[in-house]
């Protein structure tokens, strides 16, 4: 069996992935989104196969369980993931999206199977700061008009049932957030990238230098925009996932 027909039926790919990229990066959404976080990125750049994950529980997925834990969703992604380990491969995850990228790195060479070459981290503190995230104190109103807001500013006026839909999967990610914790840093194997947005609110410089315990190689880049540019797939971030191999 081929690696792109092992992955067809998988609720995991929004599409089947190609049976012969020369590399892939699989993409983790951050909270309360799914695989249409990355809807506006090229299937390919260059020879790289973009591989945007669809958690359970939303969009598509809507009618799953809930993963409840970040540590759940890594051991649930293992096996559809395995057969897409067979060539270069880095995992991307914005925002709270880095954490179970992060978990799934772990677990992967827990299981003794191949790791990423590199490990990109957006707009996301490292594990043992994750807890700090203001969103993550916010009262279910106040969430509610900030999900209104972020709709607005991307040109579309929310519909309620629009906005009831987003919140309860952003109501169940959050909690799945609170439950995460990891007191000390463990190292991966591979090399990290860090990307600070140069105009996020949320997240300054400083609160990223924590993922310096995480690997011998960590690399910190400042890139133009605020906390959502990576979704516009801009330039600069479209260089750094094709030149990591």
């Amino acid at each position: 069996m081929t690696s792109g027909h092992a992955a067809a039926t998988s609720p995991w790919f929004v599409r089947p992935p190609s049976t012969d990229p020369a590399a892939r990066v699989f993409c983790f959404p951050y909270s309360g989104t799914g695989a249409s976080a990355f809807s506006a990125w090229p299937d390919v750049l260059d020879d790289t196969e973009i591989c945007p994950l669809q958690f359970p529980g939303r969009e598509n997925r809507l009618g799953e369980p809930h993963y409840d834990t970040y540590e759940n969703l890594a051991a649930d992604l293992i096996g559809p993931l395995a057969p897409l380990l067979d060539r270069p491969f880095a995992f991307f995850g914005h925002c709270a999206g880095a954490l179970p990228a992060y978990e799934t790195v772990l677990r992967l060479a827990e299981l003794g199977l191949p790791g990423p070459d590199r490990l990109f981290v957006s707009g996301q503190p490292a594990p043992h700061d994750a807890g700090r995230d203001r969103m993550l104190t916010m009262a279910e109103p106040e969430l509610r008009a900030e999900v209104e807001e972020f709709v607005r500013g991307r040109g579309i006026e929310p519909r309620p049932d629009m906005i009831d839909m987003g919140m309860s999967v952003l109501l169940r990610d959050h909690a799945a957030a609170r439950r995460y914790h990891r007191a000390e840093p463990v190292a991966v194997g591979c090399p990290v990238v860090v990307l600070h947005w140069r105009d996020d609110p949320d997240v300054n410089l400083d609160q990223l230098q924590g993922w310096h315990r995480y690997a011998d190689s960590v690399d910190i880049r400042v890139l133009d925009g605020g906390h959502h540019e990576f979704a516009k797939a801009p330039d600069e971030l479209r260089r750094m996932l094709t030149r990591w191999r």
